[in-house]
């Protein structure tokens, strides 16, 4: 069997959300959060049971190397105060032979074209994303680009996470709806190396 990896992003604050998300997610091998961890953000509203201090309570219980996460546009410096995990960076990557994933919010760029563009700039193949609070895989070129959408304010109707698995050249995205447990979609993808 491949690799197994747990995709959320967008919790912003919700405790339940977050850990119906985990729950799904935790026998994976490694799990990636996009980023917009603890705070609603102005633009949103707070979402079921918002409980920053409570999640950061949570989070800081999950190991380190378990969880891996990415500093979103709603994120803050007070937010790395309470969470021992880093999560001052907006960029990260993970290399998983023989592919190159990366991991960003989203926020800087404006649609998919400019997130390709950003790949070939630093030659990831696998990019993992947030901010739009929609669930996507697509596929350009021989690179992929994944968001699971918002564990707690998805703007496509569905709170949701996913699961990413690599084995060899097969890349292979499931989306689940958190609050039934049911899958979604699978998307199936062949790079080449």
């Amino acid at each position: 069997m491949g690799l197994i990896i747990g995709l959320m992003s967008d919790s912003h604050g919700s405790l339940k959300w977050f850990k119906k998300a985990y729950n799904l997610l935790k026998d994976t091998d490694l799990i990636i959060h996009a980023g917009d961890i603890l705070y609603h953000g102005p633009r949103n509203p707070l979402p079921d049971e918002y409980k920053p201090k409570e999640l950061s309570e949570f989070i800081n219980t999950i190991p380190e190397e378990k969880i891996i996460f990415v500093k979103g546009n709603c994120d803050s410096n007070v937010d790395q105060m309470v969470i021992k995990h880093d999560i001052s960076k907006r960029f990260k990557t993970v290399d998983i032979d023989p592919f190159a994933l990366g991991i960003i919010h989203g926020d800087q760029f404006k649609n998919d074209s400019e997130m390709f563009k950003f790949m070939d700039e630093f030659d990831i193949d696998i990019l993992i994303h947030g901010h739009y609070h929609v669930k996507k895989a697509v596929s350009s070129n021989n690179k992929i680009i994944i968001s699971p959408g918002s564990v707690s304010l998805p703007k496509d109707g569905t709170k949701s996470a996913g699961i990413l698995t690599i084995e060899k050249f097969n890349v292979a995205v499931e989306f689940f709806d958190l609050s039934s447990g049911e899958l979604l979609v699978r998307k199936s993808f062949k790079l080449v190396k």
